[in-house]
């Protein structure tokens, strides 16, 4: 599979991409998380956004990441259901974790797509002290999310070390 960094043209379809892959929190009873606005053009051509590409030379998922605090922030991965379950968005999340940064995300905590999967890719999960202690910028991100109605109970920030931190 190509990964590359997102054309300006495909911005549009990447929302599309988002707005797909929202429908199966319906099926967690989490209909206000599908029916959510996807990510601005404006936001997303502010991140660095990279496109895995699908047999037909478009894209079929994408990751969005920044910086925050000195760690690379994901601040959104989708991947279009009718190519889940593929290892199209690990490969996404391991293409953004190769370099010498931590990686950070704030995800759900019992969506078996959300915490339990970054587990299984190796993030961990940080504490709110050390988060409001260590991370002022991934606070603020929760706090934002709080304000736009995401229950701070059902969220979780996470981490994953570079390569020569991990035990």
């Amino acid at each position: 599979m190509l990964i590359r960094l997102a054309q300006p043209a495909e911005l549009p379809y990447l929302q599309e991409i988002e707005i797909a892959s929202g429908e199966p929190f319906r099926d967690v009873g989490m209909p206000e998380i599908a029916d959510d606005d996807p990510m601005s053009l404006e936001d997303l051509a502010s991140h660095d956004v990279w496109v895995a590409i699908g047999e037909q030379g478009l894209p079929v998922a994408f990751i969005a990441v920044g910086d925050v605090d000195g760690a690379t922030h994901v601040h959104q991965v989708c991947v279009h259901p009718s190519h889940a379950r593929q290892g199209i968005g690990a490969a996404l999340i391991e293409h953004v974790t190769r370099g010498e940064r931590a990686v950070t995300l704030t995800t759900f905590r019992d969506v078996p797509w959300n915490q339990p999967y970054y587990e299984r890719l190796g993030f961990r999960a940080m504490t709110e002290t050390s988060v409001d202690g260590t991370s002022p910028g991934l606070a603020e991100i929760m706090r934002e999310e709080a304000s736009r109605g995401l229950d701070p109970a059902t969220r979780v920030a996470m981490v994953l070390l570079p390569a020569q931190e991990r035990p």
